[in-house]
């Protein structure tokens, strides 16, 4: 359990099991940043915690991939055309269903 006290924050001793692959990462990332391994591991469970909610990059561009593959899909119409294809359907709606098919329009 974290809490503070003061301007500082003390700290909780915690026990995890770890593969041997997370652990040497952890190792490695001390080493390299020259930092405590609970640094190491406080950092990144901040940095991940803030990425909660969020897409990945690897989901972003996935979703900008399918964005630019659908909307060239859509079919090009005039507002003059929707408006009234709406106001059949709404007509349509309120006698029961429709009188007629819709017309695709270029």
């Amino acid at each position: 359990m974290l809490f503070r006290s003061g301007s500082r924050m003390a700290a909780s001793k915690v026990t995890f099991t770890l593969d041997e692959a997370t652990v040497r990462r952890i190792d490695d990332a001390a080493e390299i940043l020259a930092k405590p391994k609970s640094q190491v591991v406080r950092e990144a469970v901040s940095q991940y915690y803030e990425r909660i909610g969020r897409m990945s990059e690897r989901e972003r561009l996935e979703k900008l991939r399918l964005f630019d593959l659908l909307v060239p899909r859509i079919p090009i119409r005039s507002t003059g055309s929707v408006d009234r294809e709406l106001k059949a359907i709404r007509q349509a709606r309120r006698s029961g269903g429709r009188r007629f098919l819709s017309r695709k329009t270029k």
